[in-house]
């Protein structure tokens, strides 16, 4: 069975448009995590959600592993992006622990998951990056709801599709309530914002290949979740 083509090498016209009009640094994280996003949707947990083949405990033990992350990001990031300069990034419609909690009571259902040993990883890093280098931790703002907006919207409806087998309700995780279009020009208009200095810069691209390897390893480890 040959694998679907790659979510990331798919965008509606106004993905597109808003490539046309990447800021300059927008453009660069773009071009530092591009392989490494192509790694990610190729891994074993990846290609299961993206043929539909994923099983519930998977999707819910993904949402369980994000939600101390996220919940960090949302309690740590906006004052730190405010102090970078970043003031307009909106971040009450961006928020996704409020989604994950109701995701993850409405998978409650489904068997119990380990604690995930990728996402404690992943958290005790980010609570590193907010005391010593709160410029590095908005790489993984940009990793995380850039994806979000972006590949996440069609990895929700596979995902959708496998629960709702189970008769349970559609995720609420990848569901924003303003146009996803426009969320993401804020993203990025905030990133273009940060007032960072050129070492401080390249700090911001290489956490963002980090960032993707945090992802890679909580997608290792789904997929050994049974």
């Amino acid at each position: 069975m040959g694998y679907p083509s790659s979510i990331s090498d798919h965008a509606d016209s106004a993905d597109a448009q808003l490539r046309k009009g990447f800021g300059p640094r927008v453009r660069k994280l773009h071009a530092r995590i591009g392989k490494a996003h192509h790694k990610a949707e190729g891994m074993a947990f990846s290609r299961s959600l993206l043929q539909g083949e994923a099983t519930p405990i998977q999707i819910a033990g993904l949402m369980r592993a994000l939600l101390p992350a996220y919940s960090l990001l949302e309690d740590e990031a906006p004052t730190l992006a405010s102090a970078l300069g970043a003031e307009s990034i909106p971040w009450s419609a961006l928020a996704r622990r409020s989604a994950l909690e109701h995701d993850i009571a409405a998978l409650s259902s489904i068997d119990p998951t380990p604690l995930s040993a990728a996402g404690v990883i992943w958290h005790e890093h980010l609570k590193t990056l907010v005391r010593q280098a709160p410029h590095r931790l908005m790489a993984h703002v940009y990793v995380r709801y850039g994806g979000d907006l972006s590949g996440g919207q069609q990895l929700a409806e596979k995902a959708n599709a496998i629960i709702s087998r189970e008769g349970l309700s559609p995720l609420s995780f990848w569901s924003f309530e303003q146009e996803v279009p426009k969320l993401k020009q804020a993203l990025h208009d905030g990133f273009e914002d940060m007032d960072l200095s050129e070492a401080e810069e390249e700090e911001l691209l290489q956490e963002a290949e980090v960032a993707f390897g945090e992802t890679q390893r909580l997608l290792a480890e789904l997929a050994d979740l049974h």
